[in-house]
């Protein structure tokens, strides 16, 4: 018997689906499903080919009540601007949940990986940054730091966002980028003046040591570290994670041996257990008062993958190539 399986290209999904609120909607109930404890969620398949200067993760999650699941391959390859390619590309494949026959590829090229990180970072402003945001920070100066940031003004629309990255020209372009964007006043300037200035800060680097110091921190002051996915990698200063009135993790154990969690415990702290944000979304106490210091730790979940896979499958009408095998 015959089964349909439709090919989707970048291109299409492009015109399918953007970054909006329903898409951090959509993500923010896949965090609320995680703190359910009915998703199946195996730990992240990650390879490094240091050889290459590559790096390979595999995700997937099942969702109890949707459809489907998505199986997301994400290599990254960092030498291939050299030859002319992008660093990042992948793919995900979206399978049946009743029969695990596949329904739907989609050569997104990264493209969804993009969007639900990025809507990951506003669901996590929504329920831990200030009510109040006029100024926001990005360190960091690619893909992830421009719709980070176009993110968190869906939720806290900030009238000046500050940038900072170790490249001065792609600092000024960023900042450039996010003014023409988002209709904000943007500058470029330090690591420590943005945090002092900001009471939303995002950082999106692949940094193998701080970014961001303990000694930085002030009242009223949210913090989402999203670039830690990999062991090894850390942004944030372990003190600080520490000194912070509330630490949260996406998922604790991803973010204990790749995000902000494994060099604090490395470090001897952090013994607890933290939160997870999708438990504060359905209701466990966050940011409780106005002057708290909170960190998100995002190290990227396959629920966020099955979410978007099954959210752009409705959206897409007759877009993609149907092929039968």
């Amino acid at each position: 018997m015959a089964h349909d399986i439709r090919i989707v290209t970048e291109g299409e999904l492009r015109a399918a689906l953007r970054l909006d609120l329903s898409l951090v909607d959509v993500i923010e109930e896949a965090f609320a499903m995680l703190a359910s404890g009915r998703v199946v969620m195996p730990p992240i398949l990650s390879m490094e080919l240091a050889e290459a200067h590559g790096e390979v993760d595999v995700k997937t999650a099942y969702i109890p009540g949707f459809d489907g699941f998505a199986i997301k391959v994400s290599p990254g390859f960092f030498d291939n601007p050299k030859l002319g390619l992008p660093s990042l590309n992948g793919l995900m494949i979206l399978l049946s949940a009743k029969t695990g026959l596949v329904d739907a590829v989609f050569l997104d090229n990264g493209y969804l990986t993009d969007l639900r990180t990025a809507a990951a970072g506003a669901v996590a402003a929504r329920h831990l940054a200030p009510e109040t945001v006029e100024v926001a920070g990005v360190i960091g100066t690619g893909i992830q730091a421009r719709l980070q940031m176009q993110a968190a003004h869906l939720v806290r629309p900030f009238k000046r966002v500050l940038v900072h990255g170790r490249n001065p020209d792609r600092a000024r372009a960023c900042a450039a980028e996010l003014r023409a964007a988002l209709g904000v006043e943007a500058e470029v300037t330090s690591a420590e003046d943005l945090v002092a200035r900001s009471k939303l800060v995002v950082t999106t680097t692949p940094a193998k040591s701080p970014v961001l110091m303990a000694d930085w921190l002030h009242p009223g002051l949210h913090i989402t570290a999203m670039g830690s996915d990999q062991t090894g990698k850390t942004e944030i200063e372990p003190a600080a994670l520490e000194a912070a009135d509330l630490y949260v993790c996406d998922r604790v154990s991803q973010c204990a041996v790749s995000g902000e969690l494994e060099a604090a415990r490395a470090a001897w702290l952090m013994k607890g257990t933290p939160p997870e944000l999708g438990a504060i979304i359905a209701g466990a106490p966050g940011r409780t008062g106005p002057d708290q210091v909170t960190i998100c730790d995002l190290t990227g979940t396959g629920a966020q993958d099955t979410a978007i896979a099954s959210h752009v499958i409705g959206l897409l009408g007759s877009a993609g190539t149907v092929i039968q095998t």
